[in-house]
Order: C-alpha cells, then sequence, then structure tokens
C-alpha cells in the first residue's frame, strides 16, 4: 500500500531523514509531501507516531491508488 501525508512546514534535512522509507518534495504551499510503501496497519501507526515525536504537524494522510 502506497501512502501520502502532508506536513503543514517544509522539513530540514534532519527530519526527512527520520522518514528513510519515505520520499517527499515540497508544493508550492509550503508543505512538503512525504509518500511511499507503508506495510501494514502496525507501520503506519509507527509513520504517524514519529510524525507527533518530532512535532510535525500532519494535516493530510491518504493512501495512494495502486
Amino acid at each position: 500500500m502506497r501512502y501520502e501525508f502532508s506536513v503543514r512546514s517544509r522539513l530540514s534535512d534532519m527530519a526527512a531523514a527520520a522518514f528513510p522509507e519515505l520520499d517527499h518534495s515540497e508544493n508550492s504551499s509550503g508543505q512538503t509531501l512525504l509518500y511511499g510503501d507503508i506495510r501494514d496497519a502496525d507501520h503506519l501507526g509507527a509513520v504517524v507516531a514519529r510524525f507527533a515525536d518530532l512535532g510535525l504537524e500532519l494535516v493530510d494522510l491518504h493512501r495512494l491508488p495502486d
């Protein structure tokens, strides 16, 4: 399953490195989009917890079409 996560701000290199399984890009609104393969519900929960642990504001999360 592929997911996309939107974070309200631009990520530092250090913050981006906390998500080695995800690719990332920035959109014109200054948000960072992270996307990639998520193995299962436990992996999804762990990724979401990492956003919270780093104090990043997750503004959107959705599954991408296969």
